[in-house]
């Protein structure tokens, strides 16, 4: 009955989410607005994790399964892709390094963070130190001594 329950949770938020969707007078993703209205109802304690949390693992532990469908409508559209494969190679590949970059550029202010959070802006600790190490770490060790992570 559990079970039962959360995938009712689920649908209903996304059932909500498109209702919202029709009603908005400009196009917006129905997707968008489930997660939205998920978090909203999480964060003010109206869902509980607890709620949602066996579906929501199960979903998550499946979800390659479900780019199934649509890896294999590409296809149908094969003809249109062919003859713009170079453009897609390009978009391709600068999209993953923009990611790797911005990727990189968070996980350098997330332990910058945390150093400062560590020590109080001083530099030493060792949870402090241990940040530092790991940004070392993370970025090569191309940090030079005595000197933070910048």
């Amino acid at each position: 009955m559990k079970i039962i329950r959360q995938i009712g949770i689920i649908f209903l938020v996304c059932w909500l989410s498109e209702v919202i969707e029709r009603l908005l007078p400009f196009t917006f993703p129905a997707s968008v607005i489930g997660m939205a209205l998920l978090l909203a109802c999480l964060l003010t304690g109206v869902l509980k994790i607890r709620h949602i949390q066996e579906k929501a693992d199960f979903l998550l532990e499946n979800m390659a399964f479900f780019f199934i469908p649509a890896g294999v409508s590409i296809i149908n559209y094969f003809d249109v892709l062919k003859s713009s494969a170079v453009q897609l190679i390009i978009i391709c590949v600068v999209s993953t390094v923009v990611t790797f970059a911005v990727t990189a550029w968070s996980v350098r202010l997330t332990v910058r963070c945390m150093v400062l959070a560590g020590s109080g802006g001083t530099g030493s600790g060792s949870k402090a130190e241990d940040a530092r190490k790991q940004g070392e770490s993370a970025t090569g060790g191309k940090e030079k001594e005595g000197k933070g992570i910048e």
